[in-house]
């Protein structure tokens, strides 16, 4: 058995537009609802939503027989975390709030094993991602398909975006642009032109080191925009948001609508 093709790494390196979901229910029934809509790659949040480690696990595996690439997003860049998220099968991991070079040059410490350099503990056959020792030589190649997206959300980060990116081993750049315009002074305006400004300029810098980049975008006129910008891969929804809105629509309509005339005498 071989350690499984990462497609939506391999999809980044093709040059690849990936449109994707965020998932913050934190159900593995609403994760797989969201694996058949289309979506490249599906975020499962465990910074911002009621995930765990079994949570996270159970959405991982009921996504793996779709079409469709699974993200996690730890709550920090603990190593220790990092390592339960790769031992239950993670291939790709979105680390929050990166601000340093060294910090990523950590980053990538914590996903590999010490040939590569790193300080991942060796689970061996007790994790899924050996496939319980299925996967021979998993602990040479594991590496390989590993995605290792860092998120840039504040001014510090933003300052130190070339550092960050011409990290080795820092295959992405995500930019979170609710964070980044809380820090640059204009909190919940990520369409400020300040903002907006500094999103392109993060960006720029990141495609110069090589790194894909991406970014959360829900709604189409701003996925179109970052499209166009040569975003590599962009959030559109959250599943949330969908939810919510979608039961607004319905009952709004419902209740604004006009009561039928009843007909004299009869049902």
């Amino acid at each position: 058995m071989r350690v499984p093709v990462n497609q939506f790494k391999a999809a980044l390196a093709r040059g690849e537009t990936q449109y994707g979901l965020w998932l913050a229910l934190g159900s593995a029934y609403a994760a797989e609802v969201c694996a058949t809509t289309g979506a490249d790659w599906l975020l499962i949040d465990g910074e911002h939503a009621p995930n765990s480690v079994p949570s996270v696990l159970e959405q991982l595996q009921v996504v793996t027989p779709y079409p469709v690439s699974a993200v996690v997003r730890p709550v920090n860049g603990d190593a220790a975390l990092i390592k339960q998220y790769l031992d239950v099968g993670a291939q790709s991991l979105m680390i929050p709030m990166v601000e340093t070079g060294e910090q990523a040059r950590e980053l990538v410490r914590a996903t590999r094993y010490p040939p590569q350099g790193g300080i991942r503990g060796v689970g061996g056959g007790l994790t899924r991602a050996t496939r319980w020792g299925a996967i021979g030589d998993y602990i040479h190649r594991a590496h390989e398909e590993i995605c290792l997206i860092l998120q840039v959300e504040s001014r510090r980060g933003a300052e130190h975006i070339r550092q960050i990116a011409e990290v080795e081993g820092v295959d992405a750049i995500f930019i979170g642009p609710v964070d980044l315009s809380a820090d640059l002074g204009f909190p919940d305006q990520p369409e400020h032109p300040e903002v907006q400004a500094c999103i392109e300029s993060v960006a720029a810098a990141a495609k110069a080191a090589g790194k894909a980049v991406g970014i959360l975008a829900p709604g189409e006129p701003a996925a179109c925009r970052y499209r166009d910008l040569g975003f590599d891969f962009i959030a559109v929804a959250i599943d949330i948001s969908l939810l919510r809105q979608a039961a607004q629509r319905v009952l709004g309509r419902c209740k604004s609508a006009p009561a039928e005339v009843p007909v004299p005498g009869g049902y």
